[in-house]
């Protein structure tokens, strides 16, 4: 399907509301929500546009799915898209967390609250590497070949959890490595 004929966000409300919903469904990230939102339910973007999108939006500055909103936002309505797509991302899910702050830190210490938390951090690690797992599809069509990537990721792995480096130096490091890369695999297919 072209650009032109998908699905896309009507007004700034449509935009708003899809940003709402998404926020209030993910609790401990998103990723596992946007990307089956744009994607599968709205098909606002392709998969091969939302991983594109996402990979800028990781790189940026801030949280991932702000800066996916933005860039989101921003391309179909400018500026405007962009503020109101944060906003949906950051209304109700702020009076919420307020709400909860407030009520954690009177009824915080009870066994129930803590039991309650962790089981939460369980089902949102689950979700990201559900997530995760499924994106792996779309490695059969990277420029830079499955292996490649593989060992980046590995790689990832290794440095941080192993050897305790800094993420930002790791992501520094294989990201511009990545980049150099994949700049050469590009450059080998224009020349072919």
């Amino acid at each position: 399907m072209s650009s032109e004929n998908r699905p896309a966000p009507q007004s700034l409300f449509d935009l708003f509301k899809f940003f709402l919903l998404l926020s209030l469904q993910g609790f401990g990230g998103v990723i596992a929500f946007i990307e089956r939102g744009l994607v599968h339910q709205k098909k606002w973007l392709t998969r091969e546009e939302f991983l594109d999108d996402w990979a800028v939006a990781r790189t940026m500055p801030g949280a991932a799915v702000v800066n996916m909103s933005i860039i989101f936002g921003s391309r179909h309505f400018g500026m405007k898209g962009a503020i109101v797509s944060v906003l949906g991302i950051f209304l109700v899910p702020s009076v919420i967390v307020l709400t909860l702050a407030v009520l954690y830190s009177t009824f915080g210490n009870q066994p129930q609250v803590v039991d309650a938390l962790r089981g939460m951090g369980a089902v949102a690690a689950g979700l990201i590497l559900a997530t995760g797992l499924k994106l792996l599809t779309a490695l059969k069509s990277n420029v830079m070949g499955f292996m490649f990537c593989g060992a980046i990721v590995i790689s990832s792995f290794v440095t941080i959890s192993i050897f305790h480096w800094r993420v930002i130096y790791v992501m520094f490091a294989l990201g511009l490595i990545g980049s150099l890369y994949a700049f050469l695999c590009l450059k080998g297919k224009k020349t072919s």
